[in-house]
């Protein structure tokens, strides 16, 4: 287990590296807001791409390997950062590239939770998924590294740095024994085309694409809209990142308890609440920072709270079908960035932006207290919790 919270820890920092980053970068390249939210989007979206099929190499060759790979492919990822970065081509380029840490969820939560029976998977994943806290790390370690040795360098730090979780991952790590070796493809693909899969992936638009895309952005709204001193807009990020990260575990042993719709339920109305009233705030930075870290609080919650769900679902491919619901969930939030980008841009206003992610959580709500009669019936107690064996 803590082989893989630090593996997915150190991969989040490598994930919103360029979010934490963005007040040096956009000031030396000159950016409008359009193209910050671009720049912001796309390791999101290209990391939401590559988990679905990590995932399905780790059901076959075993989940450590998997990491292994990825965090070879992490180390000459920033090695080229540092290299060869030199215009705004170069940084997108280097953005799709870091999409390859957002593609270690599923298989980091699979690799961590698959020793404990159903009754505890929510505190397991929880404990796991609290790697989240990776992006308040990235906020806080390194604008005050760029401010001192330049933003490219933060690239060489990180390409030595990933060398540790190698180590950890090689000798800590053991695969768990609820891998299902002798299942087809089809079988492993069927959440792909079932319809509770697609309703846990738009529930986790909201919670972690929510999270990410949020925490992704809120460096460059804390100093746009505030005027803060880069630094500062990383601390501030960094105190909701690590709300929403340190609440998911609490989210995991609740939904174990109460059941994660319940959870859920609360969650979603508490995300919209809170979405609006921080794009009605912007003119009070406490008031903001406040209302920021209860919609973190309730993201993180609710990320713990779905990942309860799965593998009760999902018993035999949780890392499959929980690469793919990260997947969706991640492209989701991908959007966020280039959503509140064009909403500043366009309107001249960051509260579009903030309502139409409001709405979006209530209508999740809805889709949820829907499925959840068929859910109950069939494999999950009342309130969504684990059946007794």
């Amino acid at each position: 287990m803590f082989a893989a919270f630090f593996y997915l820890t150190f991969s989040f920092v490598i994930w919103v590296m360029n979010g934490a980053m963005a007040p040096f970068i956009s000031e030396q390249f000159q950016l409008s807001a359009a193209q910050k939210g671009f720049l912001l989007s796309i390791p999101i979206v290209a990391g939401a791409i590559m988990r679905f099929p990590l995932g399905l190499l780790a059901q076959y060759v075993g989940r450590k390997t998997a990491t292994l790979v990825e965090l070879g492919l992490i180390f000459c990822t920033m090695c080229f950062g540092y290299f060869f970065v030199h215009s705004y081509d170069d940084l997108l380029k280097m953005a799709l590239l870091l999409g390859v840490a957002g593609a270690s969820f599923g298989v980091a939560m699979s690799l961590g939770s698959g020793w404990y029976p159903p009754k505890y998977k929510g505190l397991a994943m929880g404990l796991v998924g609290a790697g989240n806290a990776g992006t308040a790390l990235a906020a806080l370690l390194a604008p005050p590294l760029a401010q001192a040795y330049g933003w490219q360098t933060v690239y060489g730090f990180a390409a030595i740095a990933s060398l540790l979780p190698m180590v950890v991952v090689l000798l800590m790590a053991k695969e768990p024994p609820d891998r299902d070796e002798h299942a087809s493809m089809r079988e492993h693909l069927a959440c792909l085309l079932e319809k509770d899969g697609w309703v846990f992936s738009l529930i986790y638009v909201v919670t972690f694409g929510g999270f990410i895309g949020i925490a992704t952005f809120l460096p460059t709204y804390y100093y746009d809209q505030f005027g803060v001193s880069k630094v500062q807009a990383g601390q501030l990020t960094m105190l909701a990142a690590l709300m929403g990260a340190v609440v998911r575990v609490a989210g995991g042993w609740i939904s174990d308890h109460w059941g994660g719709v319940n959870t859920l339920t609360v969650v979603l109305v508490a995300v919209a609440l809170a979405l609006v009233g921080v794009g009605l705030s912007s003119g009070s930075l406490v008031m903001t920072t406040l209302l920021l870290i209860l919609c973190f609080a309730a993201l993180g919650a609710g990320n713990g709270a779905l990942f309860q769900l799965v593998p009760l679902r999902w018993p035999t491919s949780t890392a499959v079908a929980g690469s793919m619901i990260g997947e969706i969930g991640a492209l989701g939030g991908g959007t966020i960035p280039a959503l509140m980008g064009q909403s500043k841009q366009h309107m001249g206003s960051f509260l579009p932006g903030f309502v139409v992610l409001a709405v979006f959580s209530l209508l999740m709500l809805v889709v949820m207290r829907k499925m959840q009669v068929r859910w109950t019936r069939t494999w999950a107690e009342k309130g969504g919790r684990a059946r007794s064996a």
